[in-house]
């Protein structure tokens, strides 16, 4: 008896292992992705040109101005974080605070800069997630933790800009969940609307539909032992980090986005999303578009579009026009 007892344990104690092994590598290849991020962080603007030629020579009127700038600040835990800025072309008090995606940095968002600096006339600010581009960190935070260093950013923007802005928040993908964390939660008057595009629901549905569709697995008991991991880590786990129960919590307009053709944060993710969001809100759902690429395959729509929606709550004489 005494011998089976200690088999049982030994195979449990096994097992144990290596599921805590196994989440261990599942937190690390999704939360410290470096050889992907280091190889992007190394292309971001040779990719840009290449995917958006126009932004070649509005970088370069910028840089020859001294216009594009770099800022800095600490983070809640003393980490040194970083962000792109620019001033709008002609004065304004209308400010957007842009929000990149996974693995991505503020670099890879200029294509939206150049949509509210540009063809809009906003000043911008661009930061890096904590662990993203320039800014420190320990791993990737999946937007939840980023919602409290964003919300020091427009804080940032805000003063940069004179302190008494109008402005608009759009992230796109992770950046787009983390818009939405964001606006759970208390706003400072000058925050007039957000856009949101593709952002996913919580972190737990887009981690379970990785697990399933990248390694044939099932949530449990795989993420519940990882969302521990990751609390006891890094102090956060995927339930708490949702954006549906953010956006639930949301007063101010939204924009959402999401390609109908997204295969990477579901577009079925957008419906609940939308539905749970209380007040003025809008929805666009992009035929055709896959992941992120809604500006990319539909630049004049979703200019004007945004450009619309956004000019609702932060009013321009101006007429937003696309201009090559």
């Amino acid at each position: 008896m005494k011998r089976i007892i200690r088999i049982i344990v030994l195979v449990i104690l096994v097992v144990a292992a290596i599921l805590v092994g196994g989440c261990l590598y599942l937190l690390r290849y999704s939360l410290r992705p470096d050889a992907t991020m280091e190889a992007k962080n190394a292309a971001s603007y040779e990719y840009m040109y290449e995917e958006y030629p126009f932004l070649e020579s509005w970088v370069d009127s910028l840089r020859q101005r001294d216009a594009l700038r770099d800022t800095t600040m600490t983070g809640r835990d003393g980490e040194r974080l970083h962000a792109l800025y620019a001033w709008a072309p002609e004065p304004t008090d209308r400010t957007a605070v842009i929000v990149h995606g996974y693995t991505d940095n503020a670099v890879r968002m200029l294509m939206i800069g150049y949509l509210y600096n540009h063809d809009l006339g906003f000043n911008i600010l661009l930061p890096d997630l904590y662990y993203h581009g320039e800014s420190q960190g320990r791993a990737i935070r999946m937007g939840w933790k980023d919602r409290l260093d964003v919300l020091q950013w427009m804080e940032v923007a805000n003063g940069i800009f004179g302190g008494a802005t109008r402005m608009v928040v759009h992230g796109i993908s992770m950046g787009a969940a983390t818009t939405m964390m964001v606006s759970g939660e208390e706003q400072q008057p000058y925050v007039k609307c957000f856009v949101e595009d593709c952002g996913y629901t919580s972190v737990w549905d887009q981690f379970a539909k990785e697990l399933k569709g990248q390694f044939s697995l099932p949530a449990f008991p795989l993420l519940n032992v990882a969302s521990g991991l990751c609390d006891v880590k890094y102090g956060w786990n995927f339930r708490e980090a949702s954006a549906l129960k953010q956006v639930a919590k949301c007063d101010r307009p939204m924009l959402f986005i999401h390609g109908d053709a997204d295969d990477y944060v579901p577009t079925w993710m957008v419906c609940p999303l939308y539905e749970a969001k209380p007040g003025e809100k809008e929805l666009w759902v992009v035929p055709g578009a896959t992941h992120a690429m809604s500006y990319r395959d539909n630049r004049e729509e979703y200019t004007r579009r945004v450009g619309e929606f956004v000019g609702r709550y932060i009013p321009d004489d101006r007429i937003p026009e696309v201009r090559e």
